[in-house]
């Protein structure tokens, strides 16, 4: 169904330009200048997608646009770009130009205005992002026939891809983020020239921010794997994720079969186990078992080799804050990510006690539940690039977790201090003093209730408190 809409889309020589955008093609034309809609939303119109945000060009000069509508916000000016505010939309808008010199790896040195939109196409980074569509009409120019590559699946520079890419070393890991984004191949010589030395020193010199960005926007689609595995062979992932190299070619396959593939394979199957609207699920899968090349042991069981990873959980959390802090996630998302791969390695058994259950909670927090559940089907996923099928002994294992989980939770059992009917006030009217001591006797009380549900209750609290200190710490 979807390939016969592309298909037909693409064998159009015009698209369908929204009412609204056509409106303000007009309102250029009435003044006497081309308007073109450019970019991403024209690949995606041409693809059948939706698309909601709408880069213009434009033959019009920043000073003409701003005299022409009412509202319009210099936003990079002395690059020709102004954004216009009119009819509920905010429509980032560039005048023709060309570009020459790119001493940063980022920013021309030199910005020219152009006579046709022609010119500015050949400025951009891909041919499938080099085709404009005339505001009023909707007729196409493409002049590097973008379409074809579109229609092809393929991921092409506009002209000599060393050079495109020596102007910017973002394009690189764009190019491999539309690959795994949109499902198409990138074309030999454009592939061969990311792995150029000369273009990985200007990737390199991106900001660890805009390298973040682009790996997010990866690990969001539906399968990252065929990016992430594209950005380790072209050597994009060592300059900016070198603690991702020790996990290729580190094995883990023994007799036991609970894993086909290597630390690295693994990890990247994993992630695509994970669920995608969830990239803190999907980042813990990325990072989870990058500990594994240093804990790796191997010790012979009746004369064959059983591998393991003792403490490989520690050593990943570490790795991951690590990581994450060099490409300056928020303190929020490492916390969250790091504690989900601290204890990612949990095993549970129907013949768990409910104190075990409890204390389980305790350790990864109610809050987190279902994101450590998600976690250790992804982990699942990994080992033979296989989701755990709902209704497999995997999935059960899980489900009855969080229906026990669920029952204590009703049966409103104690999963923090919070949760215990007495607090320090409490203890310190009982006649306890004031200060550390508060702290440790409320720690030993969730250590009993924790065991014991029965015993949260205030007045046997109360009464177990000034045991504990009488016996305890009276005399200390």
């Amino acid at each position: 169904m979807f390939r016969v809409k592309y298909s037909i889309m693409l064998e159009r020589k015009n698209v369908k330009i929204p009412e609204k955008l056509v409106k303000v093609g007009n309102i250029f034309r009435d003044n006497g200048f081309e308007s073109y809609l450019v970019g991403g939303a024209v690949r995606d119109m041409l693809m059948g997608q939706e698309c909601h945000d709408y880069d213009i060009a434009t033959n019009a000069t920043p000073q003409q646009v701003m005299s022409i509508f009412k509202k319009v916000i210099p936003t990079g000016i002395a690059h020709g770009t102004v954004t216009i505010h009119v009819m509920g939309l905010e429509l980032e808008t560039t005048t023709f130009r060309t570009e020459s010199d790119y001493s940063d790896g980022r920013h021309p040195d030199n910005v020219e205005f152009a006579a046709t939109i022609e010119e500015d196409l050949s400025r951009r980074d891909f041919t499938m992002n080099a085709i404009a569509a005339d505001l009023c009409t909707g007729l196409i120019a493409d002049p590097f026939n973008g379409r074809d590559d579109i229609k092809n699946k393929i991921i092409r520079t506009v002209g000599n891809p060393l050079e495109r890419f020596d102007e910017d070393g973002l394009r690189p890991v764009r190019a491999i983020r539309f690959t795994s984004q949109l499902s198409f191949a990138i074309e030999k010589e454009t592939l061969r020239a990311i792995s150029n030395p000369k273009v990985l020193e200007r990737t390199r010199g991106i900001s660890v921010e805009r390298f973040r960005d682009e790996f997010c926007k990866i690990m969001k689609t539906e399968k990252p794997s065929v990016g992430l595995k594209i950005l380790e062979s072209t050597g994009i992932l060592d300059l900016f994720i070198p603690e991702f190299k020790p996990c290729r070619n580190c094995l883990q396959k023994d007799e036991r079969g609970f894993h086909e593939f290597d630390v690295a394979d693994h990890i990247i199957y994993a992630c695509d186990g994970a669920p995608r609207d969830n990239l803190i699920v999907r980042l813990a899968a990325f990072y989870h078992d990058m500990g594994k090349p240093q804990a790796k042991t191997t010790e012979l069981v009746n004369g064959k080799p059983h591998i393991h990873f003792h403490g490989h959980d520690s050593l990943s959390e570490k790795i991951c804050i690590k990581s994450m802090t060099s490409l300056k996630f928020s303190n929020e998302e490492i916390k969250k990510v790091s504690h989900l791969v601290r204890h990612h390695m949990f095993f549970y058994e129907s013949s768990w006690s409910d104190a075990a259950v409890r204390r389980f909670v305790i350790r990864t927090g109610l809050e987190n539940l279902d994101d450590m559940i998600f976690m250790r089907l992804a982990d699942i996923h990994g080992m033979h690039n296989t989701p755990a099928l709902e209704g497999s002994p995997s999935w059960n294992n899980l489900v009855e977790l969080k229906d026990r989980i669920a029952s204590l939770s009703q049966a409103k059992n104690a999963f923090s201090l919070k949760d215990l009917k007495v607090n320090g006030n409490d203890l310190m009217n009982s006649g306890i003093p004031k200060g550390k001591l508060i702290g440790q006797i409320l720690a030993e009380l969730f250590e009993t209730v924790t065991d014991s549900p029965e015993m949260n209750d205030r007045e046997k609290l109360l009464t177990l408190a000034k045991n504990i200190y009488a016996n305890k710490y009276r005399m200390i």
